[in-house]
This record gives structure tokens, sequence and C-alpha cells, in this order.
């Protein structure tokens, strides 16, 4: 369609910067002397991307286009030939929705050569890799790794080691019970460069699609985040001091052993009509929110599958209310009766 045609041509010429013309020149003028320059296919290319997406880019489309030819000279005279040394960038890939990731995440993730990810990381973003970038999947379930961390953390190793540039992609943040230390640690013993580029945790991302605040100052004011996922044959946590606090607890894969978690908190003092939700397959299309009490709650989401996460508190009885993310959302009546969300709205703002 012409129409079509055009109205396109204009979007283009809106996204593209006038300055790319005279970078384009700049890039023209010193082509050959890269190349005679900068032996390897490959690290040229990468040379060259890094020169457009860095400080020299950066100068041309200020305006600044002699300091720019000037940095950029140095480079290919005064400096040593560029290695091929690679680098990894640790990018937390948040909790689902791709509208979430940062700028710094999607600039460099379309800036690898290889990008590394798992089973939380949604389709959808490693789609936004480009398309010749390698992918290689390392997924991991619960009793069902296909891949060890050992492994995980040596292929990274291996991978910048012969120059790539490798995408680490992992769901919600690396540093949130994300086993992103570990990895890095690997890469800082081998003196291999990284960057880590944080991520909207799932606690943080799951909560707001829920419309539960992990905070409020009428029923919470702190909040843990706690793994749910068992250390060899036990959930070892200290159940009496988890039970004990009015705090929203947030228990990350701890889906397969609500039922326990739910048990051992009343177990250990906690009341049994205190509010708990489970977001399953959050801030994505496939979103539903189950919501009821630790004594209701693990037969409603018997049926649900992981990503999930399991939120407990008075919080969870505001869902009813603060909800806004469309998706499917299954209540507990009883819950519902006694919850946040049933309170005179006058004497909620008089609390207030």
């Amino acid at each position: 369609s012409p129409v079509l045609a055009r109205l396109m041509r204009a979007r283009l010429e809106t996204l593209i910067p006038a300055g790319f013309g005279r970078l384009a020149d700049l890039l023209g003028r010193y082509r050959q002397r890269a190349k005679d320059r900068i032996l390897g296919l490959e690290t040229r290319k990468r040379f060259w991307e890094d020169v457009i997406d860095g400080p020299i880019g950066n100068l041309v489309l200020a305006g600044k286009d002699r300091e720019a030819e000037d940095k950029l000279a140095g480079l290919l005279d005064d400096r040593e030939a560029p290695t091929d040394t690679g680098e990894v960038y640790l990018i937390g890939a948040g909790p689902g929705d791709p509208d979430l990731l940062t700028f710094r995440a999607l600039r460099l993730l379309q800036k690898a050569d290889v990008v590394v990810y798992d089973r939380l990381v949604a389709p959808a973003i490693v789609d936004l890799a480009r398309r010749e970038a390698e992918r290689i999947y390392v997924g991991k379930r619960a009793g069902n790794h296909s891949c060890s961390q050992g492994d995980i953390s040596g292929l990274l190793r291996d991978l910048a080691a012969e120059g790539k540039r490798v995408a680490r992609l992992k769901g919600g943040d690396p540093f949130i019970f994300g086993r992103g230390g570990e990895e890095i640690e690997v890469l800082a013993r081998a003196g291999l460069p990284f960057q880590v580029v944080p991520g909207i945790t799932a606690a943080s991302g799951c909560a707001a699609y829920a419309g539960i605040p992990l905070t409020h100052r009428d029923h919470a004011q702190s909040v843990r985040f706690v793994t749910g996922h068992r250390r060899g044959e036990r959930l070892d946590l200290d159940w009496q001091h988890l039970a004990s606090g009015q705090d929203t607890l947030v228990f990350y894969m701890g889906l397969g052993n609500a039922r326990e978690i739910c048990a051992q908190l009343i177990a250990h003092g906690m009341p049994a009509d205190r509010g708990a939700g489970l977001v399953e397959h959050g801030t994505t299309s496939r979103q539903q929110v189950h919501v009821g009490t630790l004594a209701t709650l693990p037969d409603r989401i018997a049926t649900a599958q992981s990503p999930a996460l399991l939120i407990i508190g008075d919080v969870v009885g505001l869902h009813s209310r603060l909800a806004w993310f469309e998706g499917s959302a299954s209540a507990d009546p009883s819950f519902l009766s006694g919850s946040i969300e049933q309170s005179d709205p006058a004497s909620v703002r008089s609390a207030a």
C-alpha cells in the first residue's frame, strides 16, 4: 500500500537521527584504515559496532564531528589493536512482559553474538536479540536440570574467552534468587569482563500486575523475599520468625511447596485466616491471580502451573479493589467477606 509505505517512511525518518548521515561519512573515510589495522572480520565488526554505539557515535549525533574524528583516529593509530576478548552481559529479563525490560538491557541484548537464556525468560524477549545471534537454552526445572549451574558458568566463561559478546538472560533480577553472583564469580576469576543489568524482580512485577501492594502503611511496614525451594529433602526456613511478624512474605519458587509453607506458618502461630495469594504467569497475557487464606489457598491452586509467586499478608486483601491488569482471577468468598476491600471506605480514608 503506498499510503502505508509513506507512513512507514515518515516514521523511520523521525526515529533515525539526522546525524547518522554524517556518521556514515566518517566511517566510510576510515573503513580502509580499520581494515588494515584490525585483521579479524568478527573483531572488526565488533569494533565498528562499538564506535557507532559508543562515545564516538554520540559525539557525531551531538554535532561534534571533529572531536569524534579525532577519537576514531586515535583508536586506530595510537592504541593497541583490539583484542578478541569477549564480554558477558548479565541481564535481568524481568518477570515476563517485554515492555518491562530496561533500555540498557535491550541495547546490550541487541549487541550480543550469543544469547544464553533459561526457562523463565519469555520467548518474546529472546526474540529481541539480533536475528544472527546464536541462541543457547540452558533451562532448569525443579528436579530436572538440563544443565548444571557449573556447566552454565563454564559455558559463559568459554564463550567470552572465545571473543564472543554474550547476553546471559535471567528471569527477574539476576541478583535476587537468580544465582547471578555465582556466574560472575567464575568470570571474575578468569579475568573476563562483564556487566550486570538489573531487572524488575518477580515480586515487584507480579504484585504490581496483580494489584497487591507489597507494603502499605495501614497493613505492612516491610516485605521479605524468601525462597520456597527445597535444599535437599527439607524446606529449611526459620518458621517461627516468619510466622511472628506482620510484614508481607513473598515466596519465590514456592508453588510446589505451597501447602507445606502455609501449614508451617499456621503451625508456628500465624493466623489461619491471614491473606494468601498466588500469581501465576505474572505480567503476561496468561496471568492468573488466586486469592484466599493460609487455610484455603493450597486447595485453590492445586492445578496452578509455574512460574508462580506466593504472597502472604494482609495486603493480599487489596487485590480485588486494586487489580487493573486484565487476567483471570479466583478468590475465596469466605476470605473476601472479611477482607480489606470490604471495609467501610470512610474508615479506610480516616485510617490513612
